[in-house]
């Protein structure tokens, strides 16, 4: 029993790029529906932590499955403030893919949307070049909530992604350790037409944001225009 449930957690999380948002337009659009939603309720990112941020990740609607093991699979974009001091306005978004996995007895599954504060540049950096493990290669924590929340903890300070969810309308700060980021290079290709490295599209600017990417962009230059980082 136990192999067949493994077999059909396999077969299924081997369909899902055939069965995800094909269309990297769609899923800049709902990123940027995400963020909108996120940033419009009360006891959301705080503006003092989004200021200070150099990147934003949003990933909507990740998938978990859990038969007999745990398992993630979310696609997404990246956007950074541009330029090599992350002093300009927010670039035009790089697609991103995040994927993980947690053993334990677990039944079901549900879609879950994450967004992901990357808050300095050695964080930026690793995540467009390579596959990163959060909480490994990268460090990673739940990040603080509410609109005047404490957000001085060591491991705030410390931390290089700060990471948040929002499932069945609950929003909270999570944590992701154990989940592998990576950019999207085949998403990338699709959306602009050629390939293109993650890092020349949201720090070198070498690419027009596309209009799918207006509400996502506008919303965050409007948010946290200037990066407030020491």
């Amino acid at each position: 029993m136990k192999r067949i449930f493994s077999l059909m957690v396999v077969m299924v999380l081997a369909g899902l790029p055939a069965h995800a948002q094909k269309d990297e337009n769609n899923r800049i659009q709902n990123a940027g529906k995400v963020m909108v939603e996120i940033l419009n309720v009360p006891d959301d990112i705080p503006k003092d932590i989004l200021d200070k941020a150099e990147c934003v990740i949003v990933l909507p609607s990740v998938i978990k499955f859990a038969i007999g093991f745990g398992g993630s699979y979310g696609r997404g974009v990246m956007t950074c403030r541009s330029g090599k001091d992350f002093n300009g306005r927010w670039s035009a978004p790089s697609m991103m893919a995040l994927e993980g996995g947690s053993f334990g007895f677990q039944l079901g599954g549900q879609a879950t949307d994450f967004v992901l504060l990357v808050m300095n540049p050695r964080g930026a950096s690793s995540i467009l070049t390579s596959q990163v493990k959060l909480g490994g290669d990268v460090a990673a924590a739940a990040g603080p909530k509410g609109r005047s929340a404490a957000a001085s903890t060591d491991v705030t300070m410390r931390a290089e992604i700060l990471s948040y969810s929002r499932s069945r309308g609950l929003f909270a700060g999570i944590s992701l350790e154990g989940s592998t980021l990576r950019p999207d290079n085949d998403g990338n290709k699709r959306l602009y037409g050629k390939g293109v490295s993650g890092q020349d599209i949201v720090i070198n600017s070498k690419i027009r944001p596309p209009a799918s990417s207006k509400l996502l962009l506008a919303t965050l230059n409007k948010k946290s225009p200037r990066n407030k980082s020491d």
